[in-house]
């Protein structure tokens, strides 16, 4: 039996103290499953305070960016060399990152690769905007997000990358995906995989699915065929909701409703 991969995605919010509060009752709230991965991704600044406080057999963190380059004259930049030992994980190409920033396909590809470079898991992050859902181009989107992100990326590094699913128009929204919706975006993901790295990477590949998820419709995209875990935002920062969803995870593999 497959894990399911949970990840907080804290996004620019929470102090150090508030986070730490966060991180404190998130622990009293949860328990250790086999069956559920828990990640935590908050700001650069929470990261080294929350690696001597978390319980690390319970919680992984995660970086929510890195630059590609391993050191250098970048001011203001954080590399994944710095990360190593740090973080276990490292979003790469979040929607927010490609549409604020303007990241484009190139410079994601180099950070899938530094992260790998640097025994990082990249969480590669793509999905489609509501103008290209509207044209119906959902799957050329993620056919050519999935090919400048895994650029050469080889068959045994795939072991080590994550896709998350993430829809620009659901995020933060309240406009969640249907399951369905989700479904088919992870069987897209999942051919595109096989062409580029084979059958057995594409059915091994943990996709996860991140877009207005909430403590009620968690279980309906958990149960969805292709989803592996979910890329949560808003409410993984309330310690209640999101060992809630934590919870529902392990339901999800272990049968219970």
């Amino acid at each position: 039996m497959g894990k399911h991969l949970i990840i907080a995605n804290w996004k620019m919010n929470l102090t150090i103290h508030e986070g730490s509060l966060l991180v404190h009752k998130l622990s009293e709230l949860t328990q250790n499953h086999r069956t559920v991965d828990v990640v935590l991704a908050p700001g650069f600044l929470n990261l080294q305070s929350l690696n001597l406080q978390i319980d690390h057999s319970k919680f992984k963190l995660c970086a929510q960016n890195f630059y590609w380059r391993d050191a250098g004259a970048f001011t203001g930049e954080v590399s994944a060399n710095q990360l190593r030992g740090l973080v276990s994980y490292a979003l790469v190409g979040h929607s927010e990152r490609r549409h604020i920033f303007g990241e484009a396909g190139r410079e994601i590809g180099r950070k899938v690769q530094a992260a790998i470079r640097h025994d990082i898991k990249p969480v590669l992050c793509v999905g489609e905007t509501a103008m290209e859902r509207g044209d119906g181009e959902t799957n050329d989107v993620l056919h050519d997000q999935l090919v400048a992100g895994l650029a050469n990326v080889t068959s045994d590094d795939m072991k080590h990358v994550i896709i998350a699913y993430e829809p620009v128009w659901a995020i933060g929204s309240g406009n969640s995906a249907t399951p369905d919706d989700v479904e088919k975006a992870s069987a897209m993901i999942r051919r595109q995989i096989q062409h580029m790295f084979g059958a057995q990477v594409a059915r091994d590949v943990q996709v996860l699915y991140g877009g207005s998820v909430s403590m009620d419709n968690a279980r309906g995209y958990l149960d969805t065929k292709g989803v592996n875990g979910l890329l949560i935002g808003g409410a993984s920062l309330h310690a209640d909701q999101f060992a809630s969803i934590i919870k529902t995870a392990h339901q999800s593999l272990s049968g219970k409703k």
